[in-house]
């Protein structure tokens, strides 16, 4: 097989899959691009019998990303379930590295990565899913002179992803999955000259490519792409710099993680969740702990303790209620007491 002329990348999530084997049916095998897939997947999974159902419907030769494979025009490779896919220069790369947007794969890691090493000529697609991730990634293409689609929101059976990247990317194309074959085959049937100088590649996205394959970067490194803010990583538990460049507001740690700013808060919310259930349990437990030293005095003791058994029932009470109830609902609640 050829070495492909383009590279098409895609992100999907929640509904993937029969979107996807929507997609490639449309792609024949002579397809001068090599397709790339992000699925979200269990870390226990296996993405085997994904690609044997993607091969029934589609004369695209499918596989497994391996690790340093040449990149071929006709082939499409999936993720493997709990690793990234990457690519340098015109193989696959395939690393357990730190999760971005909580996520590995990540569909941003592999749109950032496929960018930089093949600029223009890469279609980044993000289709039906939940959350956030492919946002930056498309952004990523954009910015090294690629092509951004994205699925028509009504089309998609969960919108939220491409949404998202509506919302924040010039995106190029809005298609639903039956119109998107036949334009991918469109803006890869056009003959291509590489010239003799490639395109400027953005410092910043060599730079986050780079940390990427190596798993690792450094604090000096993330200083050039970013500033330090007071804000604490999801991931290690390390500093996090707000990226200085992209249309995507980001923010990444020295060990590898990124995240946009709504993946992070909905980590921080799922963080300060956990805290609060902790806190309830060690409330429930003082409580409980009064309770049986009160049912062992007398007197003024005894009253004392009967106090505190009431004034922290009281609180448990306050946070359970903000725990169960929704933001709104607690935000009302905390205003009557």
């Amino acid at each position: 097989m050829a070495a492909p002329s383009y590279l098409i990348v895609i992100g999907t999530s929640a509904g993937g899959m029969p979107a996807l084997t929507r997609l490639v049916a449309q792609l024949p095998a002579t397809l001068p691009a090599a397709v790339l897939v992000v699925q979200h997947l269990a870390p226990d999974s296996t993405g085997q019998p994904l690609v044997h159902r993607l091969s029934m419907h589609t004369s695209l030769h499918c596989q497994l990303a391996v690790d340093q494979t040449p990149l071929q025009a006709g082939t499409l490779y999936l993720a493997p379930p709990d690793r990234h896919l990457l690519t340098h220069e015109d193989r696959i790369l395939v690393t357990k590295g730190p999760h971005e947007n909580n996520y590995r794969p990540a569909a941003d890691a592999l749109f950032r990565s496929a960018a930089v090493a093949f600029d223009s000529y890469v279609i980044g697609v993000v289709l039906t899913g939940m959350l956030h991730d492919g946002t930056a990634g498309l952004d990523f293409v954009k910015r090294c002179g690629g092509i951004a689609v994205v699925q028509d929101p009504a089309d998609a059976e969960f919108a939220s992803m491409p949404e998202s990247a509506l919302r924040h990317v010039a995106v190029d194309y809005v298609v639903p999955v039956s119109q998107m074959g036949a334009l991918l085959m469109d803006l890869v049937g056009q003959q291509v000259s590489k010239p003799e100088h490639r395109p400027h590649i953005p410092h910043d996205l060599q730079l986050e490519a780079a940390i990427a394959e190596r798993v690792m970067g450094t604090v000096d490194e993330v200083s050039e792409i970013g500033h330090q803010v007071p804000l604490t990583c999801p991931g290690c538990g390390g500093n996090l710099w707000k990226v200085n460049e992209g249309s995507v507001l980001r923010f990444r740690c020295h060990t590898g993680h990124a995240y946009t700013a709504e993946s992070l808060l909905e980590s921080s919310q799922q963080e300060m969740e956990e805290t609060l259930w902790v806190a309830l349990r060690m409330m429930e437990e003082r409580k409980n702990l009064l309770s049986n030293m009160a049912s062992r005095g007398e007197g003024y003791w005894s009253a004392q303790q009967e106090e505190r058994i009431e004034e922290i029932k009281r609180h448990i009470n306050r946070l359970r209620e903000f725990l169960l109830s929704g933001s709104e609902n607690t935000s009302s609640a905390a205003r009557k007491v």
